[in-house]
């Protein structure tokens, strides 16, 4: 897919006849048709209350991207009607965009306890002057909101305090399950309850949207427990190793199955990689994890330890390209170096569109030297997910009248909403939608898709943001693959050179054939400034028509050619000739993420 605009529009959603519709709208800004970037509202007459708000990695193409957020200046120009964001969890997908979207809007924001204390982390990491407004939740509690109740369901997922949420309306209740799994061991002791369920679905549920990301396995997604027996299995065939193992940082579940099996083992752990120290060091201080301190030792430390006494913990299990996992596999991490004495253990399934990366680290670990285990088959990963079986289970607890999948692709979805009508939910009630659609319930009762608000993404660049629409993403890709040719050139007053002509070129095919086309170069060069001596080219348009000549010498011998620069230095001339740039098809647009975080009045 070519990245051209990112930007969806959408025209104000409305009732009929031009009158304000006061019914109910369910507006997914994000996580439909895609893996991440969740985020959903929910408005009644003049109020909104928002779920979840998170992230998504980028696409192959956006080259340079650091991670993608959701456009929600639908929310930005309603913001006085917004009650609070509500969130189910501490996911990325489902917080990562808060840093960049609470400030815009600055309402308050529930979570549970490790949920808000991983916003904390990332908006401290995010340097903002903005200090949020905090609300503590839990299951089991009900917040009242302006005319809406939130209430709060525990659900089973692979991090701590995963919550579903209800909202309680004047036209019916909703119920958004989060992400969720039915699995009866978990790792903390607590699974979905499915009596609060039962109980809510008696009450009657008008809507439920539900996870759909695994909408097309069968039967039950397994337990975490079948992790554990595969560590314990690997950790006894392999004595003689060092074991390194890779999963989500986030995955906290998983960090703690790591540290029981390392202890059973009498082996050390190292905690390589930013973001799995400060989840574990968060999990530890709020009591979501008790992991003995002499459990964890450093890098140093672990040097005087033979190599089969430790275990590393490290991020990289999607590839990322500066994870700790990656790192190694090029040589290039400056505390652990891989070879034949390690065992690289992959304890998760790569997201869609991640599958490349993985594979390339994988190859990179096989030429270390290392063993390496990331096959499904054994069992040293399981989903966070609610395979077809427990999404049936959910589907005849809550006997929702009107049904919409989220969190999914969309045959996700498409899969999702068959369940749904199998399950004996009439195809009338079952709505497959895209971000930015509105789904209506009308106060007479009626049941509409409503007109689409704006959406789409927002490509986040380290510290800038924006659209990126078209151009810049363009660019990126034009030089990645045909490099860049600087022209430098002084003239005087006369447009009379005033010393020799200057080409450089990086990654273009010029510099394989530098000797033999320079002459070809400066010929063309020459008669763009006699064009513009003679006024058949205007003294500011010099650079454009430098630009012209060169690419008709560089196509004459080769099928593309690079991005070409010319940089005029004019001696003596009263206004030099203006140095445009090269002219792009689109304008890209970009913000500055720390002025645009400031809250608005």
């Amino acid at each position: 897919m070519t990245v051209t605009k990112r930007r969806r529009a959408g025209k104000p959603a409305s009732g009929a006849h031009g009158k304000k519709n006061t019914g109910l709208k369910i507006i997914p800004l994000g996580g439909l048709g895609e893996i991440g970037k969740n985020i959903t509202a929910i408005e009644y007459g003049d109020e909104i209350v928002i779920i979840d708000c998170g992230m998504k990695f980028p696409e192959e193409e956006m080259l340079g991207i650091d991670f993608v957020v959701p456009d929600v200046q639908y929310l930005v120009e309603n913001r006085e009607k917004i009650k609070g964001i509500f969130l189910t969890h501490g996911h990325e997908d489902h917080i990562g965009a808060v840093p960049l979207v609470l400030p815009r809007l600055d309402v308050p924001l529930y979570g549970a306890p490790l949920t808000l204390g991983l916003v904390e982390n990332k908006l401290l990491d995010a340097r903002l002057p903005y200090k949020p407004e905090y609300h503590q939740v839990q299951a089991g509690m009900i917040v009242k909101a302006g005319s809406f109740e939130v209430g709060f369901i525990r659900v089973s997922h692979s991090i701590p305090d995963a919550l579903a949420v209800f909202v309680r309306t004047p036209l019916g209740t909703i119920l958004h399950s989060g992400d969720f799994k039915l699995d009866a061991t978990t790792i903390g002791g607590h699974g979905t309850d499915l009596a609060a369920l039962a109980e809510l679905g008696k009450e009657g549920v008008l809507l439920l949207l539900a996870d759909s990301t695994n909408s097309e396995r069968p039967g039950f997604t397994p337990s975490e427990s079948v992790v554990t027996k595969a560590f314990e299995e690997i950790f006894r065939s392999h004595k003689d190793k060092r074991i390194i193992i890779s999963a989500f940082a986030s995955n906290l579940y998983r960090a703690r199955q790591v540290f029981a099996t390392a202890a059973r083992f009498n082996r050390k752990v190292v905690l390589v990689g930013r973001s799995m120290l400060s989840y574990i060091d968060l999990a530890r201080r709020l009591g979501y994890m008790d992991v003995p301190d002499d459990l964890l030792i450093t890098s140093a430390e672990a040097e005087k330890l033979s190599v089969n006494r430790t275990v590393v913990l490290t991020t990289g299990s999607q590839g990322e390209p500066f994870s700790g996992l990656v790192l190694m596999s090029k040589g290039e991490h400056r505390q652990v170096r891989l070879g034949t004495k390690d065992l690289v253990v992959i304890s998760a399934t790569p997201i869609p569109g991640n599958e490349k990366l993985v594979s390339n680290t994988v190859n990179r670990l096989f030429a270390c030297g290392c063993d390496v285990i990331y096959e499904k088959s054994e069992a040293i990963h399981v989903s966070g997910h609610a395979s077809r079986e427990e999404q049936k289970i959910l589907l005849s607890l809550v006997k929702p009248k009107y049904f919409m999948p989220v969190h999914g692709e969309y045959r996700h979805l498409v899969r999702h909403g068959q369940l749904a009508r199998d399950m004996g939910i009439p195809m009338k009630n079952v709505f497959i939608l895209q971000n930015g659609d509105t789904l209506l319930f009308e106060n007479d009762g009626r049941v509409r898709t409503g007109d689409r608000v704006q959406s789409g993404a927002i490509l986040v660049d380290g510290m800038m943001l924006g659209e990126f629409e078209g151009s810049l993403l363009r660019d990126r890709k034009e030089l990645s693959e045909s490099g860049v040719l600087t022209i430098s050139i002084v003239t005087d007053g006369e447009l009379k050179l005033a010393a020799p002509i200057y080409i450089e070129s990086k990654g273009s095919v010029f510099s394989m054939d530098r000797e033999n086309m320079t002459p070809d170069m400066e010929q063309a060069v020459m008669k763009a400034l006699d064009a513009a001596r003679s006024g058949a080219v205007e003294r500011h348009l010099l650079a454009g028509e430098i630009r012209k000549r060169v690419r008709e010498v560089l196509s004459r011998n080769f099928r593309a050619y690079p991005t070409i620069i010319p940089m005029i230095t004019s001696i003596g001339a009263e206004k030099p000739p203006e140095i445009s740039a090269p002219k792009t098809r689109s304008r890209h647009r970009t913000k500055n993420f720390r002025k645009k975080s400031q809250p608005q009045a």
